[in-house]
């Protein structure tokens, strides 16, 4: 219940703020949308990518082909493959790791919904060219109808700017106070400029920041992808909000936005210094993306109504999606990470050491002197199936109970207990983000010992895991290497004391 009161309550809000912020409605106001409304649609508009479509069209075109394209998904997916479908599958498709891994079955519907997707996807790209050119922002901008999350927002931004041959109506009185207010906050001079438009969208963002971390513990795709890129956007619209600014300009507004969250966060003890630096990259593309997008659209828009409704809405959505997000999210996919090296022992002699190994000696690397949780040593208590063995880290153990027992080939386990998978980076004597309990688990692991023809071990090391944070191939690429370097100072370990003994 409380979760349905915050989607009216935050769609509620979206609407209003587009309402308010536009100055649209009110009593004596021209109806421009009216002007709109007399474009016919016709069939032929769904597949032809020459001339113009205005926003009315575009917004109702848009959202019955979603619609239709969705329930097509879920009738294919439900009754002839028998699988479970929502609409964030579309941001994680395949659960099965990576597309190379699929099975067939899985391989079978993923082509099948690839096919369906094809006219759709056409459909899509010549709706979105002719609304670019309505609007006379450039065509090349259509790439944004690929990007997930992003080409939801990107959908929102052209169905509320106005096209370039709909008649200029009247400001209502209110919007006119509203617009002499803006001109006194936001000053004239690009550099004060850029500074208030960095504090109006940090003050507009961080309340979604804290609802997506704090309230929902969610790290998803509202938070890494839709966030920043409103960032990047806002930041842009009110950088230029008296005079059109340089793309590098534009550009570098757009990166500094995201980078005083980070400091806001950091500053506030919200999140540490590890994990904003593994989402750098992310959000700093996707700021960067919104950057573009705003730099095109100043250049075209110099009517503040329009821009700022615009973006009501857009920073509105976060939170709305962020909430459905943390409804609907699939199941995290289980990932695979293998490492392997050769030990100059037989295999007898490096079994001793797999099933339980010293004190590792302190580490030098870079990636576990700043936080990350690394190995230290590993027991056992019992010997076959159902001993149960202990590796600790520096964080805590993990808790390793016995699967398979095949002296000197093969031993498996699964993990019944995780620790923190790091301590993070903060000047605070400590913080507790929810990603650090629960969001990366190891469900379990294995070493295998191949003999070598020439007396010595290929040792092979196997982790399973899952992690909570979306989107999930950006996030495997930082786990898959962590876990691999942690492979390595365990196998490394193993293979010294090994040889040493043989």
């Amino acid at each position: 219940m409380v979760t349905l009161l915050t989607i009216a309550l935050a769609t509620t809000l979206l609407v209003l703020g587009l309402l308010f912020l536009s100055g649209r409605f009110h009593p004596g106001a021209s109806a421009p949308w009216k002007q709109e409304a007399r474009v016919k649609i016709r069939l032929a508009d769904l597949w032809r990518c020459e001339g113009m479509l205005d926003r009315g069209p575009y917004l109702l075109m848009g959202t019955l082909l979603f619609t239709l394209k969705h329930n097509l998904d879920r009738f294919l997916a439900s009754y002839v493959f028998h699988k479970r479908w929502s609409v964030f599958n579309y941001l994680e498709p395949a659960q099965s790791g990576s597309l190379t891994s699929l099975s067939h079955e899985e391989a079978v519907f993923y082509g099948v919904l690839a096919i369906t997707a094809l006219p759709f996807i056409w459909v899509g790209v010549a709706l979105t060219l002719r609304r670019l050119r309505a609007t006379r922002l450039p065509t090349g901008l259509v790439l944004f109808f690929f990007l997930p999350v992003v080409n939801l927002l990107f959908f929102l931004m052209l169905s509320i700017l106005p096209s370039s041959q709909v008649h200029e109506f009247s400001p209502s009185p209110r919007w006119g106070r509203f617009k002499r207010i803006l001109h006194r906050i936001i000053p004239d001079h690009a550099v004060g400029s850029a500074a208030v438009g960095l504090l109006l969208t940090l003050i507009i963002a961080l309340p979604s920041l804290f609802f997506g971390v704090r309230i929902l513990g969610n790290y998803g795709w509202g938070l890494f992808v839709g966030l920043p890129f409103c960032l990047g956007l806002s930041s842009v619209l009110i950088y230029s909000f008296h005079h059109p600014r340089s793309l590098g300009s534009c550009l570098l507004v757009s990166v500094c936005s995201v980078g005083l969250a980070a400091a806001v966060l950091f500053g506030l003890a919200v999140e540490g210094l590890i994990c904003l630096f593994m989402a750098a990259p992310l959000a700093l593309a996707l700021a960067v993306f919104g950057g573009i997008i705003g730099y095109f659209v100043q250049l075209q828009y110099r009517r503040p109504a329009e821009v700022l409704g615009m973006l009501s809405v857009m920073f509105l959505s976060v939170p709305v999606f962020m909430e459905i997000e943390h409804l609907n999210l699939p199941e995290s996919p289980l990932f695979a990470v293998h490492t392997a090296l050769n030990v100059a022992a037989p295999p007898a002699q490096v079994w001793r050491n797999v099933i339980a190994f010293s004190q590792l000696l302190e580490p030098t690397e870079w990636l576990f002197r700043i936080g990350i949780a690394y190995p230290m040593r590993a027991e056992i208590d019992g010997q076959g199936v159902g001993a149960e063995r202990h590796c600790l880290f520096s964080t805590g153990p993990f808790i390793e109970p016995i699967q398979v027992w095949d002296e000197p080939r093969l031993l498996k386990f699964s993990v019944t207990s995780n620790p923190p998978p790091m301590q993070e980076w903060t000047p605070y004597a400590e913080i507790h983000p929810p990603h650090l309990k629960g969001f990366l688990i190891s469900r379990g692991g294995q070493f295998r010992l191949i003999p070598l023809s020439n007396g010595q071990t290929r040792l092979e090391g196997t982790t399973w895991y899952q992690h909570h944070l979306w989107p999930a191939s950006y996030w495997q690429v930082w786990s898959d290497f962590i876990i691999h370097r942690i492979h390595l100072r365990v196998l490394n370990h193993i293979k010294a004391l090994s040889e040493q003994k043989a």
